[in-house]
């Protein structure tokens, strides 16, 4: 860690008095966010060690190792498989053109990309927070804290998935989903600084995001049963897209509608443009909140 910080940071000398404002956001006004990528490029080196460090410590001394990456959402997959698909008989429809029905599948094919999202903001959203002393001491881009999850969470994605066939498609879909999620992620990590309830408070927004996405029941089952308004945002939220792109890939066996890529495209490069937003203009007094 000392190597890393040697080569993408600077000893900040003046702890507890005064932090002084980061150089770009006194350079730039109409695009902070492209002057941070230059600033970032700077930490790389801390951003690779950091991630490494997840990667080495996340599954340590631990007796299954990285196949919990998959055992986790297999062992969702079955309970929600048991309540819903046994309990409650709900079914799946029948994949096109793969010709499969199995309900247990078509859940995976669900809760793999929802894991995935679920697991960047939930680390993203400590990451400030969890290195509090780090932050405080030493000058750095502090982005690299949430990138690194981001990344950590990303391999284990690749880890954990059935991809093998649609690599090409899929990794398009894994690296828009990660782009999302990390606008989340930074503009999370910042605001639970300032409002420390929001680490309680996302458990319940994010729980509720997971019921109101299509990833136990087909989106047909909402059809005329909520107004047309709350209908097509529960549609066309983009997490409900990915899930569906993700679902054409592994349970269906095709490749996604281009309209779907092409919106995914667009709601990714914009929720993270203001996520990243978010984090530069609230970053500036990090460290004495902290």
């Amino acid at each position: 860690m000392a190597d890393a910080l040697a080569s993408g940071a600077s000893v900040r000398k003046d702890v507890g008095v005064q932090v002084p404002p980061r150089p770009q956001l006194m350079l730039v006004r109409f695009s902070p966010v492209v002057q941070q990528l230059s600033q970032l490029r700077r930490s790389q080196n801390l951003l690779w060690n950091l991630t490494l460090r997840e990667l080495r410590s996340k599954y340590r001394r631990s007796l299954l190792g990285w196949a919990w990456s998959m055992l986790n959402p297999l062992s969702n997959m079955v309970i929600y498989w048991f309540v819903f698909g046994v309990v409650f008989g709900a079914t799946a429809p029948i994949g096109d053109p793969s010709g499969i029905e199995i309900y247990a599948l078509y859940l995976l094919s669900g809760i793999l990309p929802w894991g995935f999202f679920a697991l960047v903001t939930n680390l993203g959203l400590g990451s400030l927070l969890g290195n509090s002393g780090l932050v405080k001491k030493v000058y750095f881009a502090w982005e690299t804290l949430v990138f690194a999850q981001v990344i950590f969470s990303f391999v284990q994605l690749i880890v954990g998935s059935p991809i093998a066939p649609w690599l090409p498609f899929a990794f398009l879909l894994m690296l828009l989903l990660a782009v999302y999620a990390a606008g989340f992620a930074l503009a999370l990590s910042t605001l639970a600084v300032y409002f420390r309830d929001l680490r309680y408070l996302w458990t319940i927004i994010i729980q509720v995001m997971f019921f109101a996405t299509p990833i136990i029941y087909t989106p047909d089952k909402i059809e005329g049963k909520v107004p047309q308004v709350l209908e097509f945002i529960l549609h066309w939220n983009p997490m409900a897209v990915f899930v569906q792109a993700f679902r054409d890939l592994l349970y269906s066996g095709k490749a996604p509608h281009w309209g779907h890529i092409g919106y995914l495209l667009v709601a990714s490069v914009v929720v993270f443009v203001l996520g990243w937003t978010i984090f530069v203009k609230q970053s500036r007094r990090l460290a004495e909140e902290l």
